[in-house]
């Protein structure tokens, strides 16, 4: 992971934030995206990446961050899909499901506008690594969290079906499943156990060790210290 041109979505804060400054202090290339103009602007001075303005859940803006990226790097060798949104813990009788399309915008059509997008790219180059950060709610059934488990599970079906396209080519698909991290995610709610759950500095430093491995894991599951 040296001299790579990555591009991070959801990448002006907390996993997005870390993954982009640890690959960056690794002398890549690292864009990241944001809706929020400020916010990815000030990320990416203080990283040294650059910042680009896109909301994941338009199509055409995803594609306007791959664009601009090719024009400015000349391709694309990494992406990582770590845009993300959760809603607080509640049983499905209690869930406003006027938020429910937010969730799967962001966590799912995001997820897919991404990977389309990148792939399209990558076929060109005949290689490249797609990175689909998913959760740990994508693997085990959890009660009062039922919305944001199933934005989860769709996004790890989908991420498994690519894999299986692309299999016999010079492009990868991974998956990352992270657990419970102390990040802006939860500032709406934060569940009572926030204390115990990873900084996301570390989880970072574990994604991109797996990306440095000349065979990276396919799926990487990290989960909270029991």
């Amino acid at each position: 992971m040296k001299d790579k041109v990555i591009v991070i979505t959801g990448g002006s804060r907390g996993l997005g934030k870390g993954m982009a400054q640890l690959l960056a202090s690794k002398k890549n290339t690292v864009v990241i995206c944001s809706k929020n103009k400020t916010e990815v602007e000030k990320t990416a001075k203080d990283i040294n990446a650059t910042a680009f303005v896109a909301d994941v859940t338009k199509e055409s803006d995803v594609k306007a961050l791959a664009d601009f990226t090719v024009k400015q790097f000349g391709g694309i060798d990494v992406w990582i899909n770590n845009a993300g949104v959760w809603l607080p813990h509640a049983t499905i009788e209690e869930v406003d499901m006027k938020r429910v399309d937010g969730i799967f915008a962001v966590n799912v059509f995001g997820t897919m506008y991404g990977a389309k997008t990148a792939l399209l790219q990558m076929r060109k180059q005949q290689c490249g690594t797609v990175v689909n950060i998913v959760s740990t709610s994508g693997l085990d059934a959890r009660p009062t969290s039922s919305i944001y488990a199933a934005s989860k599970w769709a996004v790890r079906g989908f991420t498994d079906s690519i894999r299986e396209e692309y299999r016999e080519t010079n492009i990868k698909i991974l998956a990352v499943y992270p657990g419970g991290m102390q990040t802006a995610l939860f500032d709406e709610k934060k569940p009572n156990d926030i204390n115990t759950y990873m900084s996301f500095e570390s989880v970072a430093e574990k994604i991109v060790a797996n990306l440095e491995l000349a065979e990276p894991l396919e799926e990487l599951i990290i989960k909270r210290p029991s």
